[in-house]
């Protein structure tokens, strides 16, 4: 089987557009995961709100510690990316071919994106892992990838793997109700312009923003609760954390984060953190789909150009 360039076009604008925005909003993302982490029943809470995360920042003179773990969080996106996207435009156009039809629906979209998403997350797990240990460890005290892996086990670098898996559905629902409503408005917009049913070859800048912020704030919301426990699970811990589980129980499993989170906040605190989440992933999927618009007539084109660059030396080699 020849090299799927479509594939290929949709993984490489899907990373580059993952990058740009995981670079933009990693201020926000830190503060927001901190938040999340800190898992204390109210009277013992060190930050009330996200803005805290952001004060300790400023006030400790550990600005630069928001972007702690910048550089393997920006490596994970882009691997992560690039893996799904390929893979999901590749078993997209599999799908496509051998069931003859023009279209995808919505029960075979969700099941091609979900094999898509559990094929990144076992590829990519220790690098979230690592990623998310160095966001929570403290302003000025985190470590390098290797040294954050080598603090636990190889199987601890897969620390939140199962509801990593579980959290596939979330992309699946975003990528799902993203391609639906990007149908029905090129759809709309083309039939309008011209009385032809068809559609055009990529959205607007600003309609990619507007629908990439809806799809994935209708997939945060639904899958909230299972972002909650993973942050938990993966979060950094100090030593007086590390006894507290061993007398109350380790957090470090699903069980254990939906048992904690329980016992000190109560049922609002599967939704703790919920607005900085749907701030953050909204504008992080916004930035990322409307870029990936963008970016792919550009590598569809170099690729394209390449093939036939190829093709031409290859035939004149074969000539001489």
């Amino acid at each position: 089987m020849g090299l799927d360039l479509e594939s290929l076009s949709e993984a490489t604008s899907g990373a580059i557009g993952s990058l740009v925005s995981t670079t933009v909003l990693y201020p926000l993302d830190t503060c927001k995961t901190k938040y999340q982490a800190e898992n204390q029943s109210s009277h013992q809470r060190k930050y009330r709100n996200i803005s805290d995360v952001l004060w300790e920042a400023v006030s400790t003179g550990h600005v630069g510690s928001l972007y702690q773990g910048i550089g393997t969080k920006n490596f994970q996106s882009f691997i992560s990316s690039f893996i799904y996207f390929y893979g999901y435009s590749f078993l997209k156009r599999m799908y496509l071919k051998r069931s003859g039809n023009k279209k995808i629906g919505t029960k075979a979209n969700l099941i091609v994106a979900a094999a898509a998403g559990a094929c990144t997350v076992v590829l990519t797990q220790p690098l979230d892992t690592a990623s998310s240990r160095m966001q929570t460890s403290e302003f000025g005290k985190s470590k390098g990838f290797w040294k954050t892996l080598a603090e636990g086990t190889w199987s601890e670098a897969f620390d939140g793997l199962g509801i990593s898996l579980l959290l596939t559905s979330n992309p699946s629902i975003q990528y799902t109700v993203f391609d639906q409503l990007k149908q029905r408005l090129l759809r709309t917009q083309l039939t309008r312009a011209s009385g032809i049913e068809s559609s055009p070859e990529a959205l607007s800048a600003f309609s990619a923003f507007v629908l990439g912020a809806l799809s994935k704030c209708v997939a945060t919301i639904l899958t909230y609760p299972a972002i909650r426990c993973k942050v938990v699970i993966q979060a950094a811990e100090s030593d007086e954390e590390r006894n507290e589980d061993k007398q109350h129980g380790d957090k470090k499993t699903v069980s254990g984060a939906l048992n904690t989170i329980w016992k000190r906040e109560g049922l609002l605190g599967f939704f703790k953190g919920l607005q900085a989440q749907i701030l953050k992933t909204v504008l992080s999927s916004a930035l990322l789909l409307m870029i990936k618009e963008k970016v792919a007539k550009t590598s569809w084109i170099i690729l394209i150009a390449l093939r036939r660059y190829l093709f031409v030396t290859n035939t004149r080699l074969k000539g001489a």
